[in-house]
């Protein structure tokens, strides 16, 4: 039975795992929910992961949901080519980089991305605001680390990449939104203030099988 993946459009840790699947060139069955009719909210989709969150792989009898947790298991499965590195070092490394952006940007970023979504940020403005300086920290902090490497760890992409990439494409969509003009955001023009991201986020996009993981409505 091929993997099945539960996952939402636009979502930044479902990419992860759409990613991560075609990194490693499984084959897998998209479960394409819809957030607007509470898809992820049934009682089906509750009984796999009561938190109600995307994304969720069904592997048989196996059900991993958290989308880190779900990168480390399809690793383990298929160890080739691997996510967490070759060596100690370069998956310390990884989680490293991995346990920074999700105690340090994954939600400063949503506070700054999701009002924007869903047309809130009128509203929720003072939040807003108050996020995209620290959301520039961490960027610098990546933006650093890439100057002169083509990955953040090692020399093929990895699960830090794979972590990362969503999240900077979802800030960059979100700033692109004609509310977020009324925000000093300063993510864009992207290359200009962070080439090596930018440059990296390229190579993200030329990789094999890139084009079937991008959202939906996004194209």
């Amino acid at each position: 039975m091929a993997i099945e993946v539960f996952w939402i459009s636009g979502s930044p840790f479902s990419w992860r795992v759409l990613l991560a699947l075609e990194v490693k060139g499984l084959p897998y069955t998209s479960r394409l929910l819809q957030r607007s009719q509470g898809e992820h909210k049934t009682p089906q989709f509750l009984a796999m992961n009561p938190r109600g969150q995307v994304p969720v792989l069904r592997d048989g009898d196996t059900i991993v949901y958290e989308s880190m947790a779900i990168l480390a298991y399809l690793d383990r499965k298929v160890p080739s080519p691997p996510l967490f590195g070759t060596s100690a070092a370069e998956t310390g490394h990884i989680w490293q980089l991995v346990c920074e952006q999700v105690s340090y940007l994954d939600e400063i970023a949503d506070v700054f991305i999701l009002p924007l979504y869903f047309g809130q940020s009128e509203e929720r403005s003072p939040e807003v605001a108050a996020a995209i300086p620290v959301i520039h920290r961490e960027l610098a902090r990546a933006e650093a680390g890439l100057r002169g490497r083509s990955w953040r760890v090692g020399a093929a992409v990895s699960a830090a990449d794979l972590a990362l990439f969503p999240m900077v494409m979802s800030l960059l969509r979100a700033a692109g939104k004609p509310a977020a003009e009324a925000f000093d955001h300063r993510l864009t023009p992207f290359a200009e203030r962070y080439p090596a991201l930018a440059a990296w986020c390229a190579r993200i996009e030329a990789l094999p099988g890139y084009q079937r993981t991008v959202p939906p409505h996004w194209r």
